[in-house]
């Protein structure tokens, strides 16, 4: 399994009841035997051009681990579902993953360095 990032605009008109878009968008996800990390709702937000007469959309943020196979048929099915204006789903980097894990691990040392100096 993979670690992949995925952000979808939502149908603005769907902002009071993002319940349905985002249960649908969950769902296809565990169906290709994938599982959420991380989700977490941006809210709505003004878009650079306009996208199917919209100027504006609710941005959703995943992490996600998936298996191989599954990255194509979730695109295939986002590309067709009404809700969904626009979507984005990219591998995350590896190296980049593992640094940061690094920095947040150096971060409380330090932290605790600055309390016995002082």
């Amino acid at each position: 399994m993979k670690n992949y990032e995925l952000t979808v605009l939502i149908h603005p008109d769907l902002e009071m009841n993002l319940d349905t878009a985002t249960n649908k968008i969950k769902d296809l996800i565990e169906k290709n035997g994938g599982k959420i990390i991380k989700e977490e709702n941006d809210g709505k937000k003004r878009l650079a051009y306009t996208i199917q007469g919209q100027d504006f959309a609710v941005y959703y943020y995943y992490e996600l681990e998936l298996p191989t196979e599954a990255p194509a048929k979730i695109e295939a099915t986002l590309n067709i579902t009404d809700e969904v204006l626009r979507h984005l789903l990219v591998t995350v980097d590896e190296r980049k993953l593992k640094y940061e894990a690094k920095q947040a691990a150096r971060r409380p040392r330090a932290a605790a360095a600055d309390g016995e100096e002082k």
